[in-house]
């Protein structure tokens, strides 16, 4: 998947946000947002989503998603302080998978200033072995799909 692969690349192509605020900790040597800390970003947008609305507890449930495949392209520095509005949308459902697509847009702009993608796979949290993604979460993950 590539940075010309995805739907769109403005926020209204994205479907449900998550406010992040950039932290002084999230800066580098340079006086903006580290390169490392949009992966992080990636992950608190799809965590937040799947407890509020997919059902995930992330010490309790026995079906966990395991990050397989990432992507990231920069488009331009987030610098701090700020506010990322991280935009979600799923671009593929499988049986034990899901593609989700990030784009992290610095305050209300339209054009984002990173896009990616996420794998999970869902695996039984003791054996580790792919297991079919649970009803509950499927069901949010259906809401945020979009079409190519």
């Amino acid at each position: 998947m590539t940075a010309d692969t995805f739907i769109s690349q403005t926020r209204d192509g994205f479907v449900w946000f998550a406010k992040i605020p950039t932290r002084w900790i999230d800066v580098d040597v340079y006086g903006h947002v580290n390169n490392v800390q949009y992966y992080s970003y990636f992950d608190t947008a799809v965590a937040e989503h799947l407890i509020r609305c997919g059902g995930l507890e992330p010490q309790k449930s026995s079906i966990i998603g395991l990050v397989v495949e990432t992507k990231c392209t920069f488009l331009k520095s987030i610098p701090f302080p700020a506010v990322v509005n991280a935009g979600l949308r799923v671009n593929r459902i499988g049986t034990t998978s899901v593609t989700y697509e990030i784009g992290l847009f610095l305050n209300d702009e339209v054009v984002p200033a990173a896009i990616g993608y996420f794998v999970h796979v869902y695996v039984d949290r003791f054996t580790q072995a792919p297991t079919s993604i649970p009803s509950e979460r499927r069901d949010a993950l259906q809401k945020l799909l979009v079409k190519n």
